[in-house]
């Protein structure tokens, strides 16, 4: 079971950015599918982005976020990255990385192991 940790969560202002980190546990993290899903208080977890594994030649995105998140990995690193540019108060929430089990991975039951969460606050 790959053990994983977001950080770079935090208190930011509309219209700034922010970089989420996932770091993975274990040797096989270049084969591991990866996404972020984001959960807002009171509604249910969504899915953010998705990288393929390898060398992340993939990428998938909820429409909403298209053109203003973006999705990396670093295997040398073991490590998944969200670059969130243009924060708006509604991308306040939890952000979570998880891998994948197939691909293309957008629902919930399309990932196998979660992080514990980082939150994200945009204040207007």
């Amino acid at each position: 079971q790959v053990q994983l940790e977001e950080s770079g969560g935090g208190l930011v202002q509309a219209g700034d950015s922010l970089k989420l980190s996932c770091a993975a546990s274990g040797r096989a993290f270049s084969t591991y599918i990866m996404g972020w899903f984001r959960q807002a208080p009171g509604k249910p977890r969504e899915f953010v982005a998705a990288i393929s594994s390898w060398s992340g030649d993939k990428t998938y995105y909820r429409n909403s976020f298209k053109g203003r998140f973006t999705i990396s990995r670093d295997n040398g690193l073991n490590m998944v990255f969200l670059q969130m540019n243009g924060l708006e108060p509604d991308d306040t929430g939890v952000y979570y990385c998880a891998r994948g089990s197939r691909w293309p991975a957008v629902a919930l039951a399309d990932f196998i192991s979660w992080g514990q969460g980082t939150q994200v606050t945009v204040s207007s």
